[in-house]
């Protein structure tokens, strides 16, 4: 854990050295360092926060450290220092293999270099495939050099869930609003987004089991989440934002239908947008809020609390409600250690994200419902914004770093450390009690 966390703020930090750079800047000018670490920790923790628009601001060579920031973080850096090890023909040890393992996500050795393997091929294909289709699309627009690099950037950045884009010569921090109604454009990303978020372990259960029911608790529980919210989340944003002029209200329906849906997948860590987010209504930023805090899944590019720990909460509360003592899902039982792991993770991330966003709003004097939004964004990992990042003081991009870092590795270490800890036995206990709930 201590490689993973110290591998991260070495990255970051040297990401934010050369962005820093006059060659990283589009005028030739030095980035002050800390605005170059916030980007960087922004790429590497693929959120997609940004303090400038990343294609007027930076040069080809900025945009390019930001993008290998982008895979970097969202593979993790021990997935890319394996594929090394692989092309060297070179033994992988049991030190590699836990560091391959904890990288992912994922808390078995068993297998871990086949699954590595699968990771790094499934990730360029679907990469490849991404960009491809998006050339293409782009190719209508602008000249063939520009759209091959916007098809491969953005591909990379959907896989990733990063949420940076790179469209600022049509509209300059608008992210995909130009191609609000473009089916090709939108249908894509919003794939890439969802297989992304996914995660690794998943990817391998569906391909080798094919039938739902063969599929482990685990993976179930994942694909019916994940469904749910984005099906669920579009129809309320649409139905919250049907009318509003400034986001679906002007659209033809089946671009309101479009949209909405975008809106839904891209709140789950990505960052990409293609309506207003500060335009949004205050109930439709409280959807976007707490899709946001969920996430994507456990050992994938995505951040938030995960959509299986949210699940298991969500079962704690619905067996409490009805008298249980067990909480089950699929004929199976759901240990009380891990409903408490649920509780820990979701109190831990969202305490973090209100504290910080009682910081923001009295330090720079905006509205409390924006800085949550903000907080939300940034610990999740997910970059959407209602345009305040810019505006922020030096203490409130530090704190959303500080933020963006523990979303992107301080919830996975946490998470692991619950997975790989060896219980203590108890030399005495205490006598129960009865307290009051509700």
């Amino acid at each position: 854990m201590q490689m993973i966390v110290l591998s991260f703020a070495g990255i970051i930090l040297f990401g934010g050295f050369l962005l820093s750079l006059p060659i990283s800047s589009r005028d030739g000018t030095w980035t002050s360092y800390l605005s170059s670490v916030f980007t960087a920790t922004s790429a590497t923790c693929v959120t997609g926060l940004t303090l400038f628009d990343t294609y007027t601001h930076w040069s080809g060579f900025g945009q390019v450290v930001i993008l290998i920031l982008i895979q970097v973080g969202g593979l993790g850096f021990m997935t890319i220092a394996s594929l090394f090890f692989l092309l060297a023909n070179r033994k992988i040890g049991i030190k590699q293999r836990v560091l391959m393992a904890q990288s992912l996500g994922v808390d078995q050795l068993s297998g871990i270099v086949k699954l590595v393997n699968h990771v790094l091929i499934r990730t360029a294909a679907l990469e490849g495939a991404g960009a491809l289709i998006l050339t293409l699309r782009f190719c209508s627009m602008v000249p063939f050099d520009r759209a091959l690099w916007w098809g491969v950037f953005h591909s990379i950045s959907a896989f990733c869930n990063a949420g940076f884009d790179v469209v600022g010569a049509v509209d300059v921090g608008g992210s995909l609003i130009p191609f609000v109604g473009d089916w090709v454009v939108n249908i894509t990303i919003m794939l890439l987004i969802t297989v992304g978020g996914l995660g690794f372990f998943v990817w391998e259960d569906v391909v080798n089991k094919r039938s739902f029911r063969k599929m482990t608790v685990y993976t179930r529980l994942v694909l019916l989440i994940s469904a749910c919210l984005a099906f669920g989340g579009g129809a309320l944003i649409a139905l919250l934002e049907w009318n509003n002029p400034e986001t679906l209200g002007n659209l033809p329906v089946a671009e309101k239908c479009l949209a909405a849906m975008f809106q839904s997948v891209t709140s789950r860590t990505a960052g990409f947008y293609s309506v207003p987010q500060g335009a949004l209504s205050d109930a439709s930023k409280a959807v976007t809020d707490a899709l946001m805090l969920v996430g994507g899944s456990s050992g994938s590019t995505a951040g938030g609390v995960k959509t299986v720990t949210m699940g298991v909460l969500l079962l704690a509360v619905i067996a409490a409600a009805r008298g249980r003592s067990r909480v089950t899902v699929f004929h199976r039982t759901i240990t009380n250690q891990q409903v408490s792991d649920a509780v820990a993770v979701v109190c831990m991330v969202f305490g973090l994200a209100f504290a910080g966003s009682l910081v923001l709003s009295a330090s720079n004097g905006l509205p409390l419902m924006d800085c949550i939004f903000e907080t939300i964004s940034a610990i999740a990992t997910v970059g959407l914004s209602t345009g305040i990042t810019p505006l922020l003081n030096e203490l409130s991009q530090m704190i959303l770093i500080v933020l963006m870092y523990f979303g992107r590795v301080g919830v996975m270490t946490v998470s692991l450390g619950f997975l790989l800890r060896n219980s203590a036995e108890e030399r005495y206990r205490f006598a129960d009690t009865k307290v009051m709930i509700g």
